[in-house]
């Protein structure tokens, strides 16, 4: 069993359903190669299920990244992660993993910051990371569905992500 306690994350103004979800653009990692992409190149193609976990290697990365996969919710939607890893980091999470889904590297953590889930690290001065989200966007970049975690270590609640999922794809 992991030891560990749980904190309460600071209140934040984060995206939420009906905003317009901010755009940008990241190396995208998949099992082969990495190239420069937006979200809006993935909604263009339908909707897309964004997900801000901790970096490649945190025990809350693998635990979120293997219920994510064991639901193949890239059966339904792109979806896709983001997190301070680099992109070597991703390469080997989605090949440990043996995970279907893409990964945007963000080192400086502004994407978070976009999104408004950054978590500070505790007794690292100036080192930040994406708290555990999820959010649920249409092809107009509209959030349909907004889960941000409340405390440390939180998950996102599965069930009602894949209930919303396909209630927008069906």
């Amino acid at each position: 069993m992991v030891d560990f306690e749980v904190v309460d994350l600071p209140a934040t103004d984060h995206v939420d359903e009906g905003d317009r979800a901010p755009d940008f653009t990241r190396p995208l990692v998949n099992d082969e190669y990495w190239a420069d992409a937006s979200l809006s190149d993935l909604t263009d193609d339908g909707p897309v299920c964004l997900v801000f976990y901790p970096m490649d290697g945190a025990f809350p990365a693998t635990y979120i990244w293997n219920e994510l996969r064991d639901r193949a919710l890239d059966d339904l939607l792109t979806v896709v992660g983001v997190s301070i890893s680099t992109p070597y980091a991703h390469k080997r999470l989605i090949e440990e993993r043996g995970m279907n889904y893409d990964l945007f590297s963000d080192p400086a953590n502004g994407v978070a910051e976009q999104y408004g889930v950054v978590n500070d690290l505790d007794g690292m001065a100036g080192i930040s990371e994406a708290r555990p989200a999820t959010f649920l966007i249409d092809e107009d970049r509209t959030v349909q569905y907004a889960w941000v975690a409340e405390e440390w270590p939180d998950f996102p609640p599965y069930d009602d992500l894949e209930a919303e999922i396909r209630a927008l794809v069906d």
